[in-house]
């Protein structure tokens, strides 16, 4: 029997990781092999990105870059920087936020309810210097006892899965996996787990799963970043750059996934599973799922369940909006059925509204 001290966390940061892994039944049915999904959405602050935000503000303080009191500065797609809020809301620490322009009014919101203060930035390439990435580093600097997170060239977000979602995942597979694979924007979470995964077991392979408009793809197979495809209605993954992060990680092979295969399975995650997830979840899972075909049944799969589907309902769940970008029959949504369906809801409920 577990101890009240085994149980009890030592506040917001010592509650992130030890998130469990969750069988997917029915896609595991489907493809005859053990498809695992680490449930990331369990972290406190609701994603992967929590792990990343506590070892760059562990490694700041460490290295007496970030003093008390001090300032964060993050360019951020969104759940690093909601990381970055809870840490340093518990810390002491303010936070100032490059976003850019065209993610979710969700990821806004939240970031200026914890208490962030929040810059829009106008979406442009990497090359450009008012890039979001380029305009955080830039505030850091002009700002007394402040600090630049860098999330994609800080590698403290690289050791944040060698020492723990790497872990994590051989001692509760017991070290039975035969493959790992996801999606990756700063390189963190694919670096970091496939280099403690290759170090515990060099005969786990590793995937990388490239939404479409993302270069990493080619990159793989060609050694050029090359884009695949139009852009990607995904947030925060699929990058043309080879982050400090991601360098040297040991990667077997890439998958492409497409955006009509991503919210197909976004949407049969919900259903068939009762998880609602986000985009990037879509493309893991589904990436997963082409792994399995290559590697044959009988194999053990992990993935990455990156978020919740809270942030993205104006959009990925808003049925307009996937009607507009052509995927509102991924989602499985029939217009004519649906609204047969929705004619006779209305007439039974009708009776009972105010």
């Amino acid at each position: 029997m577990s101890s009240v001290e085994d149980t009890v966390r030592s506040g917001f940061a010592d509650a992130i990781g030890n998130t469990p892994l969750i069988r997917l039944a029915r896609i595991s049915e489907q493809t005859g092999c053990e498809i695992l999904g680490k449930a990331e959405f369990m972290n406190p602050g609701g994603s992967v990105k929590d792990r990343a935000a506590r070892w760059i503000i562990d490694d700041a303080e460490r290295s007496g870059r970030l003093k008390p009191h001090g300032i964060v500065v993050e360019g951020t797609a969104g759940n690093t920087g909601i990381g970055l809020a809870h840490v340093c809301n518990a810390r002491g620490y303010r936070l100032i936020i490059a976003m850019p322009d065209n993610q979710s009014q969700e990821k806004f919101q939240t970031l200026e309810t914890l208490g962030a203060e929040v810059l829009p930035i106008k979406a442009v390439p990497y090359a450009d210097p008012n890039h979001y990435q380029k305009v955080a580093a830039r505030i850091a600097s002009q700002l007394p006892d402040a600090v630049w997170a860098n999330q994609f060239d800080n590698v403290a977000n690289r050791q944040a899965h060698i020492d723990s979602t790497g872990p994590e995942i051989w001692r509760q597979t017991t070290g039975r996996v035969d493959a790992f694979v996801c999606a990756t924007g700063t390189g963190g979470t694919l670096g970091g787990v496939s280099r403690y995964l290759k170090s515990v077991n060099g005969k786990v392979r590793v995937y990388l799963a490239d939404p479409q408009g993302s270069s990493l793809y080619h990159w793989l197979h060609d050694g050029e970043l090359k884009a695949k495809g139009p852009s990607s209605i995904t947030e925060g993954i699929g990058i043309g750059r080879i982050t400090a992060n991601l360098e040297g990680a040991p990667l077997d092979d890439a998958v492409h996934v497409n955006d009509l295969d991503a919210v197909n399975m976004v949407y049969r995650l919900l259903r068939e599973e009762g998880l609602f997830l986000g985009s990037t979840s879509g493309v893991n899972v589904a990436a997963a799922v082409q792994v399995a075909k290559l590697l044959g049944p009988g194999h053990t799969i992990v993935t990455i369940l990156c978020d919740s589907g809270h942030k993205y309902q104006s959009r990925l769940f808003n049925r307009s909006w996937l009607a507009e970008k052509g995927l509102a029959a991924a989602a499985g949504f029939n217009a004519t059925h649906s609204s047969l369906v929705d004619s006779e809801l209305n007439r039974v409920l009708s009776t009972y509204r105010v």
